[in-house]
């Protein structure tokens, strides 16, 4: 196994430890949750130390990267549930450190980006059974095909948050993936006149958005109104990070 293979191997364990630190404190609930909620902290230290070790060989920078030392910390018991969360959240932040890095040595965003762009493409005209006369009706397709590939609310994407505000405007994306540094806008073309408008429109957006995100998809829904779809996409791709993908109703 190469390099970038076991970067991917250890970037799928980070990401499984983080998703189990989440849900064990989800899954305490009632007066007494507190007693119970962080009182596993040690033992996400131990994994996430061996997953420290090994990510420390692979990645060039590692000076954000703490080890706990194991035998200084006491067991659950002796301490009071204001100290167990303490010590998780240390370990929470120290895992979501780890991930990012890891993300990064991989090309983790740019693949996610180029995945979630073609699931759009694949997915969302059969999704659509009647031509959409608004864009909400788009966004609201999409959102369903976001949940339906098992992705979280508030976790994994964001809907009409992430304001950026640009020489005394403010621009409000219709989506946003956090852990992309990404921004998604959705736009219906009904018509010539919709066509011209939309590309303003996306000139304004790259603008905006280019100040607070690395990337930016444009997710266009086409009611037979761009003919040629290289020529439309074309000037658009040719800033960094923005890419484009038309669906035809």
């Amino acid at each position: 196994m190469d390099s970038k293979e076991r970067l991917k191997s250890l970037l799928a364990s980070t990401t499984a430890l983080q998703e189990a630190m989440r849900e064990s404190l989800a899954s305490v609930t009632g007066e007494h949750a507190n007693l119970a909620k962080y009182a596993s902290f040690k033992t996400y230290m131990q994994k996430y130390n061996r997953l420290v070790k090994a990510a420390t060989r692979l990645l060039p920078d590692t000076a954000l990267l703490d080890e706990f030392k194991l035998d200084s910390i006491k067991s659950s018991g002796e301490y009071r549930w204001p100290k167990q969360k303490e010590l998780f959240d240390s370990v929470s932040a120290n895992v979501a450190i780890l991930r990012a890095n890891l993300e990064n040595a991989v090309g983790y965003a740019e693949d996610e980006t180029q995945k979630l762009k073609y699931f759009i493409q694949a997915n969302l005209r059969r999704a659509v059974s009647t031509a959409p006369q608004k864009e909400t009706e788009v966004q609201n397709t999409i959102e369903t095909l976001l949940i339906g590939r098992s992705m979280i609310k508030g976790i994994d994407y964001d809907r009409e948050t992430g304001r950026v505000k640009t020489s005394g405007k403010e621009s409000v994306p219709d989506f946003t993936f956090p852990n992309l540094n990404l921004c998604m806008e959705v736009k219906l073309s009904k018509s010539k006149n919709d066509l011209r408008k939309i590309v303003d429109e996306i000139n304004a957006d790259i603008r905006a958005y280019g100040t607070q995100y690395e990337r930016q998809l444009y997710v266009v829904y086409d009611l037979s109104t761009i003919r040629d779809e290289d020529e439309f996409k074309k000037d658009i791709e040719s800033v960094a990070g923005t890419s484009v993908t038309i669906v035809k109703h």
